[in-house]
């Protein structure tokens, strides 16, 4: 069955990753043979390890190899007539045996705060969240979580402990950290969105159980209704909790085994109930099985808010992915077309943006050839007009056509000139270009060198800063040190107060060579005073 492997890509990856070598991206036969059996056994599969010595010539397996080896041996034995609750229940085992291979790599953190169950929890809630994306560096896999689903996990989780939740916090935190891992977010959600160890552990594994129920166990509502007996028809309360396909009631919300299920698919149904035409807050459920179930919420809101969740569920009832894992996928598919737009958007931006300036050189050609065009023009009306002033003159006086031959000589050695005078100007323009590029990049250059400098300073500054607050440190501890000596000066000179002179001049003789003078401790100071100086000179 394909969708279930799918599933549980995630979490195989997750123990793929804690069985290989470092920076090898792959695994040993032999330790991949203790992970199949594992599943094996689980799906009633046994032996189904013996076949990795045959699969491939390697002795190792890449995480693509060792996907589609499941895929072919192990899950092909499924088939889409499997129950939806043995799929569930596979998919839970799995996810715990994969768990069980790295979570020594996830639970060794330095200041814990969630239990390990609740680690756990958090663990199947990101494997089902999270996306899993080629490596191109290093032709690898990463499994990583989307900030705006992590922001969706953290936003409930903070929600649920009753402390405010700040989108433009976690939007900057986001930016910074990209896509997250599932240590950083754990980490995240660990060290920031805790209550920094102000909340109750209690508190946290309940928010963590909660936000569990909802997206592992795909439980769309929960709490208290009024159901109406088969036999007696009096009302009594009990702990509702709705699924896709399953209506479970139990005699309160800490009781583990139910007092009935009732099953839900196409052909159920919920309708409000009326009392003499007036809005009533009870309910009737109807299924193929069950006639007329009826049921009491606390208030109208209540009953309105689980008329819109049985009817999820009924229409969800038939998945065998999960009504979050759909909801997931839907929400991927929104994030990549979205991406995809504006990819595309970028094209069609950057298309124009090259057609507009292809234009705009166009256009300045164009202008130019036009403007050399109308010189030309004016030049040759110039011209025309010398010429019918030369012509009238050749009628009026043909002793004059040797003078009009040397003035059209001369026009047209003028016109060469002039030609190229502008071929001249021309070629200084391109000469002025080129100087002023060169200008340019130079200026470039020297704003680099100026930056990289500025990085040093910046670097130099954090160091001095460092040696000054190790001087400030030893500062104080000389000057506890001396405030304790004085203490201890004061209270042997009250004890040599109290015995006879005799012994108290003893005494003061043997003390006064461990106690330093008002004199002596000036000079204390002088070596972390001087240090202290030099170093905020330089800050």
């Amino acid at each position: 069955m394909t969708h279930l492997l799918k599933n549980l890509t995630n979490s195989i990856w997750h123990a793929f990753h804690a069985l290989q070598a470092e920076d090898a991206f792959v695994v040993a036969k032999s330790k991949l043979k203790v992970l199949t059996a594992n599943i094996g056994t689980l799906m009633d599969l046994y032996g189904i390890e013996k076949g990795l010595e045959h699969y491939r010539s390697t002795q190792t397996l890449t995480f693509e190899q060792y996907i589609y080896y499941l895929q072919k041996e192990v899950f092909s034995s499924l088939t889409e007539t499997t129950p939806i609750q043995t799929c569930r229940s596979l998919e839970e085992g799995i996810d715990e045996i994969c768990w069980l291979v790295c979570r020594k790599i996830y639970l060794n953190r330095t200041h814990p705060i969630f239990q390990d169950r609740s680690v756990y929890q958090l663990f199947r809630i990101f494997c089902l969240l999270a996306e899993m994306e080629a490596d191109v560096t290093d032709s690898s896999y990463l499994v990583t979580a989307n900030s705006d689903e992590v922001a969706r996990i953290a936003s409930q989780f903070v929600t649920s402990l009753g402390l405010n939740w700040d989108p433009l916090d976690f939007s900057a935190l986001a930016a910074a950290i990209g896509n997250f891992r599932f240590p950083t977010f754990l980490a995240v959600l660990e060290s920031k969105y805790s209550g920094c160890g102000t909340v109750d552990p209690a508190a946290l594994t309940e928010a963590i159980d909660d936000m569990y129920q909802t997206y592992v166990e795909d439980v769309l509502k929960k709490g208290y209704l009024m159901k109406k007996g088969f036999l007696l028809p009096t009302f009594r309360y009990f702990w509702f909790v709705l699924r896709p396909g399953e209506l479970t009631y139990y005699k309160d919300s800490q009781h583990k085994e139910p007092s009935g299920i009732i099953p839900l698919d196409l052909n159920s149904w919920a309708d409000a109930a009326c009392n003499g035409g007036k809005p009533d807050r009870r309910f009737i459920l109807s299924t193929p099985e069950h006639r007329g179930i009826e049921l009491g919420a606390e208030d109208h809101r209540g009953r309105l808010q689980w008329l819109s969740a049985i009817q999820i569920a009924i229409q969800h009832s038939t998945e065998k992915i999960g009504y979050q894992r759909t909801l997931a996928y839907q929400r991927r598919s929104c994030r990549q077309a979205t991406r995809q737009e504006k990819d595309e958007t970028r094209l069609e931006l950057q298309h124009e943006r090259q057609a507009r300036i292809a234009a705009e050189i166009q256009a300045r050609k164009l202008e130019a050839i036009s403007k050399e065009e109308n010189a030309k023009v004016q030049e040759l009306e110039d011209v025309k007009k010398k010429l019918e002033i030369l012509l009238q003159e050749e009628k009026q006086a043909l002793r004059d056509e040797e003078i009009v031959r040397g003035l059209q000589a001369r026009v047209l050695r003028e016109e060469w000139e002039r030609r190229e005078e502008l071929e001249r100007l021309q070629k200084e323009q391109q000469d002025l270009l080129e100087s002023e590029k060169m200008k340019r990049l130079e200026f470039e250059r020297q704003q680099e060198e100026n930056e990289r400098q500025l990085q040093d300073a910046e670097i130099r500054l954090q160091q001095l800063q460092a040696e000054k607050e190790n001087l400030d440190a030893e500062l104080r501890t000389a000057r506890e040190k001396v405030r304790r000596a004085e203490e201890a000066q004061i209270l042997l000179e009250a004890e040599i107060v109290t015995v006879r002179p005799t012994k108290g001049r003893e005494r003061i003789r043997r003390t006064q060579s461990f106690i330093p003078t008002t004199k002596e401790k000036p000079l204390l100071f002088e070596k972390f005073e001087e240090r202290s100086l030099t170093l905020r000179k330089h800050c």
